[in-house]
C-alpha cells in the first residue's frame, strides 16, 4: 500500500474487524454442529431421539446461545461510513471485501445458522411430543383406574 491516510486505514480496519467477527462466528457455529451431529445421526438411524434429555436441553441452549451472539454481529455487508466521506477509498474496500470474502462467508454463516435453528426447533419439537405422550399415557391410566374402582364399588355394593 501506497497510501497511509487516515481514511485508507479506517476501511482497512473495518475489513480485518469484519474478517475476525466472522472467523469467531464460524467456530462458535461450527462448536453448535458438530454438538448437533451426533443426535441427528442417531434420529436418522434410529429413529428415535436420544434418551439423555439433559444432553438434548444443552444442546439447544448452546443453539439458542449462538443465534443470540450471532444476532448483534457486525453488519457484514454495511458499508463503513467513511466511503461516504471518501468515495476514493470505495476500490480499496471492494478488493479487501472480496479478497477476504465477507460477503460469501456472511451468506454461508446465516445458512448455518439457519440450519442450527431449524435442527434446535425440531429437537424441542421432539422433547415436546415425548412429554404429551407421556402424560397421555398417564391420564389413560388414571381413567383406568378410576373405571376399576367404580366397577368394584358397583359390584361391592350389589353384593350387598
Amino acid at each position: 500500500m501506497r497510501d497511509f491516510s487516515p481514511p485508507r486505514l479506517l476501511v482497512i480496519a473495518d475489513v480485518l474487524a469484519k474478517n475476525v467477527a466472522l472467523s469467531r462466528d464460524e467456530r462458535e457455529v461450527s462448536k453448535v454442529i458438530e454438538m448437533i451431529e451426533p443426535f441427528t445421526v442417531r434420529l436418522a438411524l434410529t429413529g428415535r431421539s436420544s434418551s439423555n434429555r439433559r444432553e438434548i436441553l444443552r444442546t439447544i441452549g448452546q443453539t439458542l446461545l449462538v443465534q443470540h451472539r450471532m444476532s448483534g454481529r457486525v453488519e457484514i455487508e454495511e458499508k463503513p461510513d467513511i466511503l461516504w466521506d471518501h468515495p476514493e477509498t470505495d476500490r480499496l474496500y471492494a478488493r479487501l471485501a472480496d479478497e477476504y470474502e465477507l460477503k460469501e462467508r456472511a451468506n454461508g454463516l446465516s445458512r448455518k445458522v439457519t440450519v442450527i435453528n431449524e435442527t434446535a426447533r425440531a429437537l424441542t419439537d421432539i422433547i415436546d411430543t415425548e412429554r404429551s405422550v407421556r402424560l397421555e399415557i398417564t391420564i389413560v391410566v388414571l381413567i383406568v383406574v378410576e373405571v376399576l374402582v367404580a366397577f368394584y364399588e358397583i359390584f361391592v355394593r350389589a353384593g350387598k
